[in-house]
């Protein structure tokens, strides 16, 4: 279970997150839908513990998540001069991952990484090092898996192989991710939460969302 109870946020005089309610149960996936700026990101930071929220004057504010956590940024940030095992090793290594060597090739198979994992980083396409981030998000086996914009770039082909990704890691394990793009929630998510300058303006489940376009406008404009 994920629960964010009344969670603010500013830097200096913009505010970023306002009085942000959120209840995720376990096995669900989550598409964090907004605008640029809306505040996704920061939610997420808060989340993962990048980002403290505001506690002077919201005193009430609580936090709940699970032990274990992986995180995809939207920058991905990879050692590029590594290769691919290299550097899942490395980073089983310093996060004190039990069984690294077996840990690292079940994940590179999982992500489909097996015929590239022998190449330097710097070498492999957009879809393939996201692929490489989210192995090393899914080092810990972590209960709650957050990616930010996870999509970002990618050509069509390897949009379809990385929805599929998630959606599958989203079996057994709370996914929340973050896109500014209607079709990124229709194809991969459970439910849709939209927030539009730091506040939850919108939370449904995509099922029940006949026109998930038509949702957005009218939780989007004029706010």
């Amino acid at each position: 279970m994920v629960s964010l109870q009344h969670i603010y946020k500013s830097y200096r005089t913009q505010q970023v997150l306002r009085d942000v309610c959120l209840e995720i149960p376990k096995g669900q996936i989550v598409g964090l839908l907004g605008p640029n700026g809306a505040g996704k990101s920061t939610l997420m930071k808060i989340l993962v513990g990048l980002v403290a929220p505001n506690v002077e004057g919201h005193e009430d504010y609580k936090i709940r998540k699970p032990g274990r956590i992986g995180y995809l940024p939207e920058n991905n940030p990879l050692y590029e001069e590594m290769y691919v095992t290299e550097y899942l090793l490395f980073m089983a290594e310093i996060t004190k991952v039990e069984s690294r060597k077996s840990k690292v090739e079940r994940l590179i198979d999982l992500v489909g990484l097996t015929a590239e994992k022998h190449k330097h980083i710097k070498e492999l396409s957009k879809g393939y090092r996201q692929r490489v981030g989210l192995a090393q998000a899914l080092l810990g086996d972590p209960e709650l898996l957050i990616l930010d914009e996870p999509t970002t770039g990618l050509d069509p082909n390897q949009l379809v192989e990385i929805r599929n990704l998630i959606r599958e890691l989203g079996k057994d394990r709370t996914v929340i991710l973050s896109t500014h793009i209607l079709q990124e929630v229709r194809e991969m998510c459970d439910r849709v939460v939209i927030l539009d300058h730091g506040v939850i303006r919108a939370d449904k489940f995509v099922k029940e969302v006949e026109d998930l376009e038509t949702l957005f406008r009218s939780s989007t404009l004029n706010c």
